[in-house]
């Protein structure tokens, strides 16, 4: 049975979508911008960006009652390769600062992001 999560520690879906989904052994998230869940607003340099948005990714699983450690696969869509280094850098820390093995991962650039952000996140956890 797949269960909704649900979570005002991070933003509310912007369309016909839900912030990730519970298939019992797996929570898939959608996208996530680089939106604080309070301001609505967003950070401007792309370790900022990266950053928010993988706090916001944080925050959907932990309300499944997972942690960083369930992350076992990660998208990461970027407006410019060019910024790879500095957003690489902070994706290190965030897993290391949580002590969490790094996930699969796959990056893209793309030519658009909603709300014309530099970086959108989505992972897939698993129940272990």
């Amino acid at each position: 049975m797949t269960k909704v999560i649900d979570t005002k520690k991070a933003p509310a879906a912007i369309g016909p979508y839900v912030q990730a989904v519970d298939l019992g052994s797996l929570v898939i998230t959608s996208g996530q911008l680089p939106v604080d869940p309070v301001s609505g607003e967003f950070p401007q340099s792309i370790a900022d960006q990266t950053r928010r948005s993988l706090d916001n990714v944080k925050a959907i699983i932990e309300e499944a009652g997972l942690s960083v450690s369930n992350i076992v696969k990660t998208t990461v869509f970027m407006k410019d390769l060019k910024e790879f280094a500095e957003m690489n850098s902070v994706y290190q820390d965030f897993f290391n600062e949580h002590k969490a093995s790094f996930p699969a991962r796959s990056c893209i650039e793309v030519a658009r992001i909603p709300k014309d952000a530099k970086i959108e996140i989505e992972v897939i956890a698993v129940r272990k």
